[in-house]
């Protein structure tokens, strides 16, 4: 009998920096969110989009380090990368509904 799934072989060395990638992946998303929705309220001046953008470019190469670390099959880390892409476009996507349902309902 085959098994179902078959796990890979962490060595007790790598659980220290999985965790650090792990952290990293969670902060540099904090720092992206913050910046970007600071910016796009006015509390920030824009050139912090500039300084969100990097915090994404951190956040995508935490996140793909952690799927090698992780031993991730090649489907996880595109799905990875896609959700990746999807959260660099939601916060404008945001910010441009509110942005013109403002816009809507000042005229009237």
């Amino acid at each position: 009998m085959e098994p179902l799934f078959i796990r890979p072989i962490l060595a007790p060395g790598e659980f220290l920096p999985i965790f650090i990638s792990a952290t990293l992946v969670l902060v540099f998303g904090v720092m992206y969110a913050g910046s970007i929705t600071l910016a796009k309220m006015g509390y920030l001046k824009k050139k912090w989009l500039y300084i969100a953008y990097s915090f994404w470019i951190l956040q995508t190469l935490s996140l793909y380090d952690l799927a090698i670390r992780i031993h991730s099959n090649t489907f996880t880390v595109k799905v990875l990368i896609v959700t990746m892409i999807a959260y660099l476009f939601i916060p404008h996507l945001y910010f441009r509904l509110i942005t013109d349902i403002d816009n809507r309902y000042e005229k009237d």
